[in-house]
């Protein structure tokens, strides 16, 4: 099982028959994701890649009982996208999509309030169940089946982490990247409360970046619930300064408490065992295992 998705889950391509929507159901397709079809608005009734094509998310619920959506959706129509996930009541939407406007999201976020369905993204890689639901962009060879859960803002480190938690033995439960952006769904003290509640995660590695307040925020949730499972940490950004934007858009160091330092300090006071470079989470997680 793991969480959010898993071999059982009935995924949903909105942007089915785009480029990216296409290029990457097929990725999905091969590693075994029970995609059952997509939406592109004026093909419904058609088929592409084999599975049907609706004209909407709340047809394509009614006839197939989807439950997870995955948005390929261009920037200025994508938050339209989300909500209509939403409308659908579609327990799980993983939004891929870069460069939606910050006033669109606030929208989709406040329309989301009180919904049945959880946001994953946007500006995100998605979420991965090792050798069970591939439900974004990440390369699933990756990815071997295991007990360590990954939360991450960064797309390249959530694969990064998962090959040197591999490489030093060990596998994946599932991995979430929650994305960049200023204004997300899924946060990281969210995903990381997923992974202590999921009996078939045994530990948690939790990636961050310079800006915002997300890890510290997590890292006092880990502290105040007793440390249940073993966290190693890392942020990415230590060498940035501050004012400056780096590479995602909620990345920018505002002050002094958004900086790495300070959060890497925050990390290791409520007892995460925080790292200096993203090569060495395989043999720090071996080591707090014991392993």
């Amino acid at each position: 099982m793991a969480v959010l998705v898993n071999k059982n889950s009935k995924i949903l391509v909105q942007g089915f028959t785009g480029k990216e929507g296409t290029f990457h159901a097929e990725q999905m397709l091969a590693y075994g994701t029970n995609v059952i079809g997509g939406v592109t608005p004026g093909k419904g009734g058609q088929e592409h890649l084999g599975k049907p094509i609706f004209n909407t998310v709340a047809d394509a619920k009614a006839k197939t009982g989807c439950d997870v959506s995955i948005i390929f959706v261009p920037p200025p129509f994508a938050a339209d996208s989300i909500m209509e996930a939403v409308d659908a009541e579609i327990g799980v939407i993983v939004c891929i999509t870069e460069g939606i406007p910050i006033q669109d999201m606030i929208k989709a976020k406040a329309y989301m309030e009180g919904k049945k369905s959880r946001l994953i993204g946007p500006n995100c890689p998605g979420i991965i169940t090792s050798d069970e639901a591939k439900v974004g962009i990440m390369p699933g060879f990756v990815f071997k089946k295991g007990r360590i859960g990954i939360v991450s803002k960064s797309g390249t480190l959530t694969y990064e982490a998962a090959d040197q938690i591999v490489k030093a033995g060990m596998g994946i439960s599932t991995a979430i990247g929650i994305g960049g952006d200023p204004i997300i769904g899924t946060t990281t003290k969210e995903a990381v409360e997923l992974f202590m509640n999921d009996p078939e995660t045994d530990a948690i590695v939790m990636i961050g970046e310079i800006g915002g307040g997300l890890e510290a925020e997590a890292a006092r949730w880990i502290k105040a619930n007793g440390n249940k499972k073993p966290v190693v940490g890392f942020i990415a950004g230590q060498t940035a300064p501050a004012g400056r934007k780096m590479g995602h858009a909620g990345a920018i160091v505002g002050g002094k408490d958004d900086t790495a330092a300070a959060k890497m300090q925050i990390m290791s006071e409520c007892g995460i065992h925080v790292v200096a470079s993203p090569a060495d989470l395989g043999t720090t997680m071996t080591k707090v295992l014991g392993k």
